[in-house]
Parts: C-alpha cells; structure tokens; sequence
C-alpha cells in the first residue's frame, strides 16, 4: 500500500507539472517600455518648441513614450490579447477611446478569437488596423518618430473580423468595424467595413468607413541578407470632397552587423484641400521628409538615434528666430525595452 500511495504520489506530481508547463507555454505577459530625448535643430527648443505633425516622438527634451503590457491566451482553438498602455505615447494611440469611463481608457487591444480550423480564425473584439507599414507599438517600429501617413490613417478598429489562410503564400481578412478609432462602442449607429488581401508578404488594404475611404498597400523585399526594403503607399479620400491624402514612403534597412541596422525613410506626403496635417493652413501643401535611424540592440535595450529633416511645400514651421520656414530639422535618442 505504500508503494502503491507512494506511486500515485509522484503520478499527481508528473501530471501537475505537465499542466504547469502546458500552461506556461500557452499564458504569456509581455510588453515594452520606452522613453525619448528631442530636440530641434532648427527650430526653438524652449516654450516655443514645435515637431513635426506626425503622431508621437513630439515632446521636448527628455519625455516618456509609454508602458505596454500585453496579456495574452494562446490555446490551440481559441485565445485572447488584452494590450493596455500607460504614459503619453498611449493616450495618442487611444485619443478617441476615452468616452465611457470618465478617468480614460488605457485599452489599446482587447480581443478573443477562435481558430475554427487551419485556414480560419474569427476574431472579436478591438485590435490594432491592418492599413500600414508602422504600429503604435515602437517595438515593432524601425524608426522611432511615425511617418505622415501612418499618423492620419487609422490606429484601431473594433468589431468582427475572418481571417482565411487560402494557401501558403495567399491570405483574406474581412471585417465589419464601428466607426474607426471609436473603439469602446459605437456611438453613431454607423459601420464601417475592411478588407485585405494578402501574397507572399505584400498586402492590399481597403477601408470603407462612413466618413472617408482609405486603399492602401504595404509590403517589402529583402533585396540581400543584409538589405531590405519596406514600401507603404496610402489614398484616403473623405466624403462630400472633404479634404484627404494621399502619399508614400520607403523604409531601406542595411544590417550593418548582428547589434546595429541602419535604416532611412523617406516619405512624401500631400494634402487634398485643407487636411491639416501638415500644419501649413495651407491647402493641397505637402512635405517630404527623411528620417535616418540607428538600432543598436543590447539584450532586451534597443537604443535609436534619429536624425528627422522635414520640408514642406509652404511655410508650415518656424526657425530660431521664430520666422516661419519650410523645414525643420530635429534629433532624438530613444530607448525601448521589451520584455
């Protein structure tokens, strides 16, 4: 009988840590952090600061970006993703979320999904778009300030969407999703519907929302080991020709040895009509800009030096003597930690 106990003892405890580890693999937090030090080159750095119009990367001196923790559930027919953030490069991503809770939202992906067969997966709830190169997550990111066109796409959606494996190289999403960036729920009665169609790593991406329509295509090519080129070109046009977009930028990265890449973008981006974006007041203006960025990588730390030069059409920034101009010139050192 001792025998007997003490062997279904150790059977109890094989078992236990069988599932312990089961669920271990399948349970997971992750996330990342990242602070920033800006400045302008030519440009004041003092209470008349300014940046550039795109999202993030934009206050002075030394600044927070934000605390991502991500929450997730990965089992073989169904999961879940809860992604919170925290800090200021958090309440840009979720600028029109705030409407139910009167101290804010800290919500940037909040979703379930059930894998219904190989080629199949249904997904409900708020999730990050699928328009564009760059997310909001710097992780993810090779340069660390966003490009114009990413800024004024959309960031999130929430609502129902199907993804379809067709083959190995071609895939389908389709979805039906509340007013884009309305993402706590849907205040306007109103819906709006995605698509993207996928091959080998190169996507098209059509957004119908009420208010505007967005078509957009991302991909990339590694052209050598070491040399890769990403391509975003985006087409956003709003109702009752109201003001929209359209643009394109190239993101070339050279891997330079196993710690450090090198990457430039280079986007050109224009306003049709008065849009705003560029901060001109100036209509059917636009910008080209170039963003040189290092990625050095230690452990878990990427650190990023950035060199920014924007120039735009008409006089959209101000120099140190405060006299508008057409360029701006600016500098930052980010660090990112992801865990």
């Amino acid at each position: 009988m001792k025998r007997l106990f003490t062997l279904m003892l150790l059977l109890m405890v094989v078992v236990t840590n069988a599932q312990e580890d089961e669920e271990k693999k399948s349970f997971e937090i992750s996330g990342s952090i990242d602070a920033y030090y800006r400045a302008n080159l030519t440009a004041p750095n003092d209470e008349n600061a300014i940046a550039p119009g795109s999202s993030f990367a934009n206050l002075p001196g030394f600044a927070l970006g934000m605390a991502n923790v991500i929450a997730s559930y990965e089992g073989e027919k169904v999961g879940f993703v809860a992604d919170l953030v925290f800090g200021p490069r958090g309440t840009d991503a979720i600028f029109a979320s705030p409407m139910y809770s009167a101290t804010g939202n800290i919500v940037n992906q909040l979703y379930a999904y059930w894998n219904v067969s190989e080629s199949v997966t249904l997904t409900l709830g708020n999730f990050n778009t699928f328009l564009g190169y760059e997310v909001i997550s710097p992780v993810a990111n090779f340069n660390y300030s966003t490009s114009y066109l990413f800024s004024y796409g959309p960031f999130s959606h929430t609502g129902f969407k199907a993804d379809f494996a067709l083959s190995d190289d071609l895939s389908l999403m389709l979805g039906v999703f509340n007013d884009t960036d309305l993402t706590e729920f849907n205040p306007t009665g109103d819906y709006a519907a995605g698509a993207q169609l996928g091959y080998a790593g190169q996507y098209l991406n059509v957004l119908y929302d009420p208010s505007f329509f967005e078509i957009d295509f991302t991909g990339g090519f590694d052209l050598s080991d070491e040399f890769f080129l990403g391509i975003n070109a985006a087409y956003l046009a709003v109702e009752d020709d109201g003001p929209g977009f359209m643009g394109a930028a190239l993101y070339p990265q050279y891997t330079i040895s196993d710690d450090f890449t090198l990457g430039l973008r280079g986007e050109y981006f224009a306003e049709d009509g008065n849009f705003g974006a560029i901060g001109s007041g100036v209509a059917d203006t636009s910008v080209i800009t170039a963003t040189l960025t290092g990625s050095y990588t230690v452990d878990n730390l990427i650190i990023k030096p950035e060199l920014r030069l924007d120039s735009a059409s008409d006089d959209a920034f101000i120099d140190n003597d405060l006299a508008a101009t057409k360029s701006l010139g600016s500098f930052l050192i980010a660090a990112i930690y992801q865990f």
